[in-house]
């Protein structure tokens, strides 16, 4: 139920580039946290291709469609923005909603690979890169196409709920 911090609060992603261990941030966006943490719980990523990455800028998944169009949310389609004023895109390793406008979350997520303040008021933030952010940098560095998908995938192989 959202709003109720779990046993495993964090989410462990064994990707194709090695682990990554995220902490979320249940008392800033709980509806958000309880989406993210059902999905990995649900094994929704599994198997699923990091879509877009934008050197120097972020790395976005959680689409199944591998398109940057898809994913729905444990809510139904799409679920209501949490901004707070107290959590800012200020470095590498923010974990944040990608979104298509206000209020159109669903299971897309971004790492952030720098600071980004223009996204301040307009993604929620919901965690952060706590172990593995090496991994995420290097995610960073890959080979892309023109309309920056990664040429040889970048996939989460498995995540999980995870108290480290």
């Amino acid at each position: 139920m959202a709003g109720r911090t779990p046993a495993l609060p964090n989410v462990q992603m064994n990707t194709s580039m090695g682990d990554v261990v995220l902490e979320l941030y249940w008392d800033h966006a709980p509806r958000t946290c309880h989406n993210f943490h059902e999905l990995a719980a649900r094994g929704y990523y599994d198997g699923v291709i990091y879509h877009r990455v934008i050197k120097d800028f972020m790395v976005q998944g959680g689409d199944p469609t591998g398109t940057g169009r898809g994913g729905t949310s444990v809510y139904g389609r799409q679920f209501e923005d949490e901004v707070t004023k107290d959590l800012k895109h200020t470095g590498a390793g923010i974990l944040s909603m990608a979104n298509s406008g206000k209020n159109t979350n669903g299971s897309q997520f971004f790492f952030t690979l720098a600071p980004t303040p223009w996204l301040d008021g307009n993604h929620t933030i919901f965690g952060r890169v706590k172990k593995g952010m090496s991994v995420v940098q290097r995610m960073g560095l890959v080979e892309t196409d023109a309309s920056d998908k990664p040429v040889t995938e970048v996939k989460v192989f498995r995540d999980a709920p995870a108290n480290e």
